[in-house]
């Protein structure tokens, strides 16, 4: 038996002492329990394509197994950067703007601890990533929390809509920082050009940053008003004019390519 035992007293620290389980969690045990579709975690039912698996078995057999540069192996930097400079329509330097993350997870933490200070407010669109609130409080600042409102008859992810002046009504002048996530988890809305230029025109004017959250950039579908191979287009905000330099862009290789249990995250 341990002597000390009964002389210690844990407790976690203030900060983290409300987060509770997470929504993975109790939706998991849900689904199990009434044997139902998992909508609870964001991870695909398919396998990961046969061409990933070997470039991974190939990187074993190579023995490319030890550290790389903290901000990510210059071969993966390099090839995101070939394929995100034509997409954000620049030339990307791999060196100094991608750094590969512990999945898009702790992209969301890194960006909101750099960026967040004591006392910051963070503007949230609920409904959101169960992350995106306890990465705020860590940071010491104040989720502010907007949300998406459907419209009446609503038929579709696109029918819940964000009322901008709501969303400005929220903005003091301790706002830092604007989560937008496009293709939005959980409902799936993917914000239009049209949406996404407001907000930017918003932040803009009140000089906020912006968080985009796009892990499921690629996963876009047709809606009822295109035929099968017509998807959703998908809009980059940091495109919009006067969006780059006030926005960080988070990406995964776990969504992208259904290996999600490899956690690499990119921004």
């Amino acid at each position: 038996m341990n002597q000390f035992a009964s002389t210690i007293s844990f407790q976690p620290a203030q900060r983290v002492r409300g987060f509770g389980t997470t929504v993975f969690a109790e939706y998991t045990a849900l689904a199990i329990e009434h044997n139902a579709v998992n909508l609870g975690q964001g991870f695909p039912n398919f396998s990961a394509p046969d061409f990933v698996k070997e470039a991974a078995k190939a990187a074993i057999d190579d023995n490319l197994n030890q550290y790389a540069r903290s901000a990510g192996q210059t071969r993966l930097t390099g090839a995101l950067a070939q394929i995100y400079g034509p997409l954000f329509g620049r030339d990307l330097d791999p060196m100094t703007e991608i750094i590969i993350t512990t999945g898009a997870t702790e992209g969301i933490f890194a960006t909101v601890q750099a960026l967040v200070e004591p006392g910051d407010e963070v503007l949230l669109i609920e409904p959101f990533y169960d992350s995106y609130a306890p990465s705020v409080i860590m940071a010491g600042g104040t989720p502010v929390y907007v949300p998406l409102r459907p419209q009446a008859n609503a038929q579709s992810a696109a029918d819940w809509v964000l009322d901008m002046a709501e969303l400005e009504a929220a903005v003091t002048e301790r706002t830092r920082l604007l989560i937008v996530n496009t293709p939005q988890n959980p409902i799936g809305k993917v914000f239009s050009r049209a949406e996404l230029q407001q907000i930017a025109d918003l932040v803009q004017k009140h000089d906020i940053l912006v968080l985009s959250d796009e892990v499921y950039e690629w996963m876009t579908y047709s809606d009822g008003a295109r035929t099968a191979n017509q998807r959703v287009p998908h809009t980059r905000i940091a495109t919009l004019p006067g969006m780059w330099e006030r926005t960080v862009t988070l990406g995964s290789a776990g969504k992208t390519f259904s290996v999600t249990g490899w956690k690499i995250g990119w921004a």
